[in-house]
């Protein structure tokens, strides 16, 4: 169970937690007793979303909590507004008194809330405890919660300290915490074998390297996630320019979340094989990076054209992708913070997916709205794909124009995935650029939930 959990036997002696909404204001405050409505009188509060008010018992201490949330019939819910509650409330161990829109959701959102990467200076005193809701899982969003924290310190940790060496360091400490098993493809076998991690790799002194995970009875569905694994990009000798580069360190915020969904799985023990593939590599600028007009036969054997070297997460997919393809698994997932375009189209809060899987894409549009994790669909359009048309080789690894570029980065991608079943790719931005309910600024991990509750359901 996670700390900031109390399992159903401690609700005793827990401060209550009363959710109002302009419409239930005074059936709520009509429950307490006349201190308690005074006191709420006389601070002047109003049942607004997000305003709280502390409520003094009659021994000078905390007896309960007024927090504002929507009224029933708006049509915009904040589901994690909860989550504000960890980092607003005293030591103490709480309870909803009464239910917020969603209390799963609600509980979740208060243990995300809390969260704080604390690798390089101490933390906040946060010391709230929630008792768990009726009838919700503990375990269940413990491991939800840790697998969050698992991809947010990755990614908010710097490149300094998260290289291609120790993110294949957090790989095995995840494998052996579950007993799944670790691979590891670099130097001259990587040259030969995965050319594209090769050539996006080869400059920095950083060695890139492809990490294979595996996990669970090989004679259960095959399911297999692919993570970008780009642990700085510079852009390579197409150089990002300053405010580019800046947040660089997330860029392997694809591989982070992959690890997260995986920490998930495995913990659920859900009857898969597992097969997790990370290109692990950091995109530099030395005398041995790739250059603009390089060609590269990858491992599928379609030869790339370089048009941009900044366009490298793809390249690195690419490989890994083929690699995940061979063994004809249930199905394909792969994470990357790849394109610009995609926050331009949908912006920091909503990933894209693509998919040619109507039916996958139905499951994965209900699992995203179920558990307040947003993702959205868009389309894997065909005609685009002669935008990637090169006249020395298979394919450019970009477009000469820059409309559509989250679409022709997936039809990229789609050429080296030909045998699974199905195919699902995300292109995620890993971060919270400014402190939302439940998401602190920085290192986030999206879309993981959504797929955990996908997979959950398909094979728990």
């Amino acid at each position: 169970m996670h700390p900031l959990f109390i399992a159903d036997g401690g609700k005793a002696e827990t401060i209550p937690i009363w959710f109002v909404a302009a419409d239930t204001y005074d059936a709520v405050i009509g429950k307490l007793d006349a201190r308690a409505r005074a006191f709420a009188q006389a601070a002047g509060f109003e049942a607004k979303r997000g305003l709280y008010l502390p409520l003094p018992g009659p021994d000078g201490g905390l007896a309960g909590v007024l927090f504002g949330i929507e009224a029933a019939g708006d049509p915009v819910k904040d589901l994690f507004l909860p989550g504000r509650l960890s980092g607003l409330l005293p030591p103490g161990s709480y309870r909803f008194a009464n239910a917020p829109h969603d209390a799963r959701l609600g509980a979740l959102a208060f243990a995300l809330g809390a969260y704080q990467f604390t690798r390089y200076r101490k933390g906040q005193d946060r010391a709230a405890r929630l008792a768990l809701p009726e009838g919700v899982d503990g375990d269940e969003l413990s491991r939800i919660v840790e697998g969050v924290t698992l991809a947010r310190d990755l990614i908010n940790t710097p490149s300094n300290d998260m290289g291609p060496a120790e993110l294949e360091n957090a790989v095995r400490a995840l494998a052996q915490k579950h007993g799944a098993k670790v691979v590891t493809t670099d130097g001259g076998d990587l040259a030969k074998n995965f050319p594209l991690i090769h050539a996006v790799g080869n400059a920095s002194p950083r060695a890139p390297r492809l990490i294979d995970m595996t996990w669970g009875d090989a004679r259960h569905p095959k399911i297999t996630l692919v993570g970008k694994g780009v642990c700085f990009d510079t852009g390579g000798l197409d150089i990002k320019n300053e405010s580019g580069m800046l947040n660089m360190k997330k860029d392997m915020g694809g591989a982070a979340t992959v690890l997260a969904l995986a920490h998930m799985l495995m913990s659920r023990a859900l009857k898969i094989r597992l097969r997790v593939l990370i290109p692990a590599v950091e995109n530099a600028i030395s005398g041995s990076a790739f250059r603009p007009r390089d060609i590269y036969r990858s491992r599928k054997g379609i030869t790339v054209e370089i048009g941009n070297t900044d366009a490298e997460g793809r390249l690195v997919l690419a490989d890994a992708l083929t690699l995940a393809d061979e063994e004809a698994p249930e199905l394909i997932v792969d994470m990357a913070t790849l394109t610009g375009a995609a926050r331009v189209a949908l912006g920091p809060d909503v990933p894209p997916f693509f998919t040619d899987d109507d039916a996958l894409a139905g499951e994965v549009a209900r699992c995203a709205s179920a558990e307040y994790d947003p993702l959205w669909r868009m389309p894997l359009w065909r005609p685009y794909d002669e935008l990637l048309d090169s006249k020395v080789a298979d394919v450019n690894n970009v477009t000469a124009g820059g409309f559509a570029g989250a679409i022709t980065a997936a039809l990229f991608l789609r050429r080296f995935v030909a045998r699974t079943k199905a195919w699902l790719h995300l292109d995620i931005f890993a971060w919270t650029p400014a402190a939302k309910s439940g998401r602190p600024e920085g290192g986030e991990c999206q879309a993981a939930r959504a797929l955990y509750a996908l997979l959950a359901a398909r094979y728990g």
